[in-house]
């Protein structure tokens, strides 16, 4: 059986992790070091590469460390054990225990994971379901994210065609915008405070640098009545999907039809070639709630649920990965 060795990151590593991520069959761009450094004051980082025997990077794992605890990741909207497409399930379930070793020697009690959805893979990669179930894993948290598959025709509901026709009578104008200034200030946080007494994840000044690190990921579309804006959606991209990260419109939104003529746009042109639209969660309360409103307006155009799961590792259950093999 190979032998793995857990190495901490550090910039040394810069450039070997960040190609080991553009070869994955489980990554986008979040786990790139420009973008997971970004927030590096507020993060602790703890990310892990594992090397085999030959000294070959096999796997990494982006994460940040708060106490006793190492979380796949805070900073994210994802994280965990990512592999390549030759990694077979025993040299994962391998590499796993090493990590959860390591972890425990280093004084870690737990390992939390933000699973990757699966529409986000390359190819199949449920390996950290598997170990979740091997270890006992518990699961703290479970999302619903609301998608659509764009290789199938599209469904949209009749009340979303009047609302798109609507758009369309109303003479809104739909750009995609290199700034985010429109978008942040006069509508997004607003909106964000208002409903929900939060702000954005991101802020002006972090997802415009955001944007000159990866322009072809991050996007902003804007809607326009008589030369106004009147609503938006941010939108990351990655190989198979078009994700929406933030999506938000005026008061008048439901009159004009703005963010409805917007959505069709991106579905039905922009990311017609992609595999998958992501409208997101429409969760509050760590997953038990959801937004009744909010999840029929996503599904109306045809969107479905997939889940996200999160999972709480102990890392004393390694012991539990030593019997698996017969």
């Amino acid at each position: 059986m190979k032998k793995y060795t857990v190495v901490k990151y550090s910039s040394l590593h810069y450039t070997i992790w960040n190609k080991f991520v553009s070869q994955s069959k489980n990554a986008t761009f979040l786990f790139h070091r420009d973008f997971m450094e970004y927030h590096s004051n507020r993060f602790e980082d703890y990310s892990l590469l594992i090397f085999d025997d030959k000294e070959n990077v096999c796997a990494i794992l982006p994460a940040n460390r708060v106490e006793n605890n190492v979380y796949s990741h805070q900073g994210l909207t994802y994280g965990g054990l990512v592999l390549t497409q030759k990694t077979k399930l025993v040299e994962a379930i391998s590499i796993f225990r090493e990590i959860l070793s390591f972890l425990k020697l280093n004084g870690i009690e737990n390992l939390d994971v933000k699973v990757l959805p699966s529409i986000y893979n390359d190819s199949p990669a449920d390996e950290l379901e598997y170990l979740a179930f091997l270890c006992e894993a518990k699961l703290k948290r479970r999302d619903s994210l609301s998608v659509i598959n764009l290789e199938y025709k599209k469904n949209y509901s009749t009340d979303r065609k009047q609302a798109i026709k609507k758009g369309i009578k109303n003479d809104l104008l739909i750009k995609e915008v290199e700034s985010f200034e429109e978008f942040w200030n006069q509508i997004l946080i607003s909106n964000l405070l208002q409903k929900h007494q939060t702000k954005p994840v991101h802020s002006l000044q972090e997802i415009t640098q955001l944007k000159n690190k990866f322009p072809k990921n991050i996007r902003q579309f804007n809607v326009y009545k008589d030369s106004k804006i009147v609503a938006g959606t941010t939108i990351f991209e990655t190989k198979n999907v078009a994700h929406s990260q933030y999506i938000s419109g005026n008061s008048e939104k439901n009159k004009l039809g703005s963010l409805d003529i917007l959505h069709d746009f991106l579905i039905t042109e922009v990311f017609a070639v992609k595999k998958y639209f992501d409208f997101g969660i429409s969760n509050e309360n760590e997953g038990k709630n959801i937004n009744e409103g909010l999840s029929y307006w996503k599904e109306s155009f045809g969107a479905r649920t997939i889940v996200q799961s999160f999972y709480q590792f102990e890392t004393k259950s390694f012991e539990k990965l030593n019997s698996v093999f017969i």
